[in-house]
């Protein structure tokens, strides 16, 4: 007997092969049987209709702090994600002893929007080491499956305390860093992550640790890991204005990728701002394969879009007015905001501003020509500015009445980056791009990024058809799988691990987001669930069907190479 059977689905191996019609038999966590199975499953999904594919791979996200209070990996999980990469950007909550926590807290909450009382209230510090860390989510129980980088700016400060928020490491500091990255590398973390990017502050307004860095340090670190032969290296990119600053900075990268022999990736976008800078990357991306060197980049299947709605923020928090009417409970807001007067004060100061300049995903000044209504899961149809045309009102009355009609459960998407979905789908075509960048965990009342793999399915495979469902579950899947070395998944193949997803082709796609009070602390955050997914299995054991929890808590702590032989 099976322990659990997938019947009568068609299934998408994550190969790029055709789909074909089986049954899937799993026992011990590991698929064992494909094809027509009359044996029964201790547990059956019934997949007539459906596709069956590999669980999907999240090469992008920041759930750190969340794994330890959050054992579903929501929202990730309600989207089909079987396996999702902690630690980017440089973000870790290790190494670091519980009494300097603040340190890298500090970093997390600005940079990454997670709330400090939820981390103080939610994680029961159980670590000092990286692979300490490691040990910890290998202990608590879990929906889905993890794997994760060391963080550059949680290193500095275990090294160097308050030094790394302001000055380059010594030579001693550095040592002491690789010493510390080795250790983390052979324990099983899958690589370095960090930051050079202005777009990481911390909460007192200052660069995080990884930022202060010079070049040479980050050097060493990744040398490091290629005298290991092991580990990749993830940076959140410099922003360079000027061309011969941007080459400079892509010579950098190059080199290094040749001279460490190890995989370097970043978060690829396209911004009007800089156009030019997603063809250099890509022409990057080539061009240290030439020289034997490997960087690719992770592709967002959409618009970054900064999501803002009188639950979680508006961009007109920070004005004066607003910032004391904001401060009301939401019943009170919208009974002033039904008044005629306080309304047309509140109108009239988020018309003049002004505004302060956001850091990274924080709201936009509001440009109702691209603030976009989501009405709608998977892309967004009507900005502000067209429904406040259709109503003969202003846009920001159009906001106003949009939001007291749903009973303020309504949100607004500002894109910031990835404008162009022609722009998108470029990057998305290039073969040195993996799909990824969620951001998962971080963000959690600013963007909602989690639902790229049913954007992705629902847009470009379903509506839009410039990929097939064989190629878009493979750049899901098998792609992200290799690139990342988790060679046992990513494919529907006997022997390999039982992560799949079973999800209907015709109505697969992302819901509306929502504000939820879930986090420790009652602090909120944005969700966002799916539709059209049946089942997800993990390991073997079904983790939800129709988006509800069964109780299993199967996933696993996935380590790097280095860490599996021991």
């Amino acid at each position: 007997m099976f322990d659990l059977v997938i019947r009568g689905g068609t299934v998408v191996d994550g190969s790029g092969r055709p789909r074909y019609r089986a049954d899937v038999g799993v026992r011990d966590g590991r698929i064992t049987s494909i094809g027509r199975i009359t044996e029964t499953g201790t547990e059956e999904v019934d997949a007539e209709g459906r596709f069956v594919a590999p669980g999907f791979i999240e090469i992008h996200t920041h759930m750190d702090a969340q794994v330890f209070w959050d054992p579903l990996g929501t929202c990730s999980s309600w989207h089909g994600i079987t396996t999702a990469v902690l630690g980017n950007c440089g973000f870790t909550l290790a190494p670091c002893a519980e009494p300097d926590k603040n340190l890298v807290m500090r970093s997390f909450e600005r940079a990454e929007d997670i709330s400090r009382e939820a981390m103080l209230e939610g994680i029961a510090w159980q670590w000092e080491t990286f692979p300490d860390y490691l040990d910890a989510v290998e202990r608590i129980g879990k929906g889905i499956n993890y794997a994760g980088y060391m963080g550059h700016s949680a290193l500095r400060t275990y090294v160097m305390g308050e030094r790394a928020f302001e000055e380059p490491g010594t030579e001693d500091d550095v040592a002491t860093m690789c010493r510390h990255l080795e250790e983390a590398v052979k324990a099983g973390a899958l690589g370095l992550s960090t930051s050079r990017t202005p777009n990481h502050q911390t909460s007192d307004d200052r660069p995080v640790p990884s930022r202060q860095a010079d070049w040479s340090e980050v050097r060493a670190l990744v040398n490091r890991m290629g005298s290991l032969g092991a580990g990749m290296f993830e940076i959140a990119n410099e922003q360079n204005g000027e061309p011969a600053s941007r080459r400079a900075y892509y010579d950098r990268l190059r080199d290094l990728a040749v001279e460490s022999g190890r995989p370097l990736s970043f978060i690829l976008g396209w911004s009007p701002s800089s156009p030019g800078t997603t063809k250099d990357y890509i022409d990057l991306f080539a061009e240290a394969a030439d020289r034997g060197g490997r960087i690719f980049g992770q592709g967002h299947s959409r618009e970054f879009m900064s999501i803002v709605g009188f639950p979680i923020h508006l961009p007109f928090d920070t004005l004066p007015s607003w910032r004391e009417f904001r401060e009301l409970p939401l019943p009170a807001q919208a009974s002033l905001l039904r008044d005629p007067e306080h309304r047309a004060r509140l109108v009239h100061e988020a018309s003049t501003g002004p505004y302060r300049t956001p850091v990274g995903a924080e709201a936009r000044p509001p440009d109702y020509e691209a603030l976009r209504v989501l009405e709608r899961g998977d892309h967004p149809v009507r900005t502000v500015s067209e429904v406040a045309a259709a109503r003969r009102v202003e846009p920001i009355d159009a906001l106003i009445d949009l939001s007291l009609e749903a009973d303020f459960d309504c949100f607004f998407g500002q894109p910031f980056a990835n404008q162009d979905m022609d722009q998108v789908l470029r990057i998305l075509n290039d073969p040195h791009v993996v799909v990824g960048g969620s951001d998962s965990g971080a963000h959690v009342s600013q963007i909602i990024d989690s639902s790229i793999p049913t954007f992705l399915l629902s847009y470009w495979v379903r509506d839009r058809q410039v990929f097939t469902w064989e190629e878009g579950i493979r750049k899901l899947t098998f792609d992200p799988a290799m690139a990342f070395g988790f060679t046992d998944r990513g494919l529907i193949a006997e022997g390999r691990a039982a992560d799949l997803v079973v999800f209907d082709p015709e109505t697969v796609a992302p819901d509306l987001p929502h504000a939820d009070t879930d986090l420790p602390a009652g602090a909120t955050r944005l969700t966002q669930k799916a539709v059209g997914i049946d089942a997800t299995v993990v390991n073997g054991q079904v983790l939800l069907r129709d988006g509800q929890h069964t109780g299993a808590l199967p996933g696993a702590l996935l380590r790097g190479p280095l860490g599996r032989q021991h």
